[in-house]
């Protein structure tokens, strides 16, 4: 699975604990103050983002993409810090803020300018808890499914984000899913809706068909899992709705007996 969030941001309560412990050894009490509390920050995000307790949740963010103000307040050494990550990483990269992947799907990082978001007014799925839903962007459809950097939304959750995207397609308008960076959480909705529409037959197919059109994708260990859990029993996939359409119609009876029931008693 690679390093995780979790271990990151703990390495990183480390260092700021370290900077406090040495800046209060040299007298420099109240400068030190600041490292303590992201110190702090760090660690609760640290816990709470371990693949044990899985609570993204923590931070507030609000289905409209927004963070409330003791949220910003009390969790700005992380928010910030996150932002200021994510832009340099951007710059570094020099990859494309978003790829389409098929007809009318996009999947990329996160839209932090009106330039950066697909064109043709498209319904948005924000698979982020730590980054915020710009004002500009107030006028599209919008769909939060927060998750935490290098972990995975739920089966559950992927489900209900394929089927709002399904409706939203249906509408003629294109989706956009993203997350940070467009590599993991975002590619692993983007999997299982290509699979929902029928572009591939299963989301490893839509993996390798993601990758061709955004190379630097990696889904990790959580992200496979997730969509195994959701392929199992998926209730988007167009050959199960055509059986169950199919399984309807026979069960339907208004007398209580099935069409083949009534078929194989009129042959004897």
């Amino acid at each position: 699975m690679g390093v995780g969030i979790s271990f990151l941001i703990g390495l990183k309560a480390a260092v700021m604990f370290l900077i406090f412990a040495s800046l209060k050894s040299f007298g420099f009490t109240l400068l030190s103050i600041p490292f303590l509390y992201a110190s702090l920050i760090s660690l609760l995000v640290s816990i709470a983002s371990h693949t044990s307790i899985n609570l993204p949740m923590l931070l507030g963010k609000n289905s409209d993409g927004s963070f409330p103000i003791w949220s910003i307040i009390m969790f700005s050494p992380y928010l910030y810090f996150v932002r200021a990550f994510s832009a340099l990483r951007r710059l570094r990269s020099g990859e494309a803020p978003y790829s389409e992947v098929s007809e009318g799907f996009y999947v990329g990082g996160w839209p932090y300018s009106p330039d950066k978001l697909p064109p043709g007014n498209p319904a948005i799925i924000d698979c982020t808890c730590e980054l915020p839903r710009k004002l500009e962007f107030s006028g599209h459809a919008y769909l939060c499914v927060p998750t935490w950097d290098t972990r995975a939304p739920k089966p559950a959750e992927i489900e209900s984000a394929v089927q709002w995207a399904c409706r939203k397609r249906a509408q003629n308008r294109p989706v956009f899913i993203h997350c940070a960076y467009g590599h993991g959480r975002s590619v692993a909705v983007m999997c299982a809706l290509l699979v929902a529409v029928g572009v591939v037959e299963d989301w490893k197919n839509a993996e390798r068909l993601i990758r061709e059109r955004r190379p630097y994708i990696r889904m990790n260990s959580l992200h496979r899992k997730a969509l195994e859990e959701w392929s199992k029993d998926r209730l988007s996939s167009p050959m199960k709705n055509r059986e169950m359409d199919r399984s309807s119609v026979i069960m339907s009876d208004p007398h209580g007996s099935s069409r083949s029931t009534r078929t194989a008693k009129k042959s004897e």
